[in-house]
């Protein structure tokens, strides 16, 4: 069975919270954010360096794009904005699913602007916008040892499960009215 169609009408709009904006992402945010994200402790966890400006420009501007080549995945992306200036981003990666579509959840904060909230907040936003456009599923792929986005996680709603991917646990948040399993993640693509 084809799973239903994602919402690929569905397209970054600006996000505003408590403390800070997001702002959907374009090329030109490379400039700002290549500072921000210039720090080989991002990476302790999900591997790599960090970018050089031409690599985030030319990243920034698949992710701008909107979908996936194959036009399965709808691809949204922010960049947090705290007093005007650059702090990190957050993206949500759409898929369907036989559910309903689900959203994989990810957030870099700068380590100059870490250990204030931002990623919570930021991801609750998104989780908010993204309900209010009928996308409960959350998925998001932590590294067991990241205690900090672990927090994320929980306080978005997320729970971890037995799933493990790249090293990494699987969190989810379903929707009210799925049935939770203990061994693996819902069926689907």
């Amino acid at each position: 069975m084809d799973a239903p169609a994602g919402p690929s009408h569905l397209r970054a709009e600006p996000i505003d919270a408590e403390r800070l904006r997001l702002e959907p992402l374009r090329v030109s945010h490379a400039d700002e954010l290549v500072t921000v994200l210039d720090d080989t402790t991002l990476h302790t966890y999900i591997g790599g360096r960090p970018a050089t400006l031409e690599e985030l420009r030319g990243r920034f501007d698949i992710k701008a794009g909107g979908c996936s080549a194959d036009g399965v995945q709808t691809w949204l992306n922010w960049v947090i904005r705290v007093d005007g200036c650059a702090a990190g981003y957050v993206q949500a990666t759409i898929t369907p699913w036989p559910e309903g579509p689900r959203a994989e959840l990810a957030w870099v904060v700068g380590v100059a602007h870490q250990r204030r909230g931002l990623a919570v907040e930021s991801a609750a936003a998104v989780a908010q916008w993204l309900a209010a456009r009928q996308v409960h599923h959350l998925v998001a792929h932590v590294h067991p040892d990241n205690t900090p986005s672990r927090v994320v996680a929980e306080r978005v709603g997320m729970h971890p499960t037995d799933v493990i991917v790249d090293g990494e646990t699987q969190w989810v948040r379903l929707p009210r009215h799925h049935k939770v399993r203990s061994n693996g993640p819902p069926a689907g693509p």
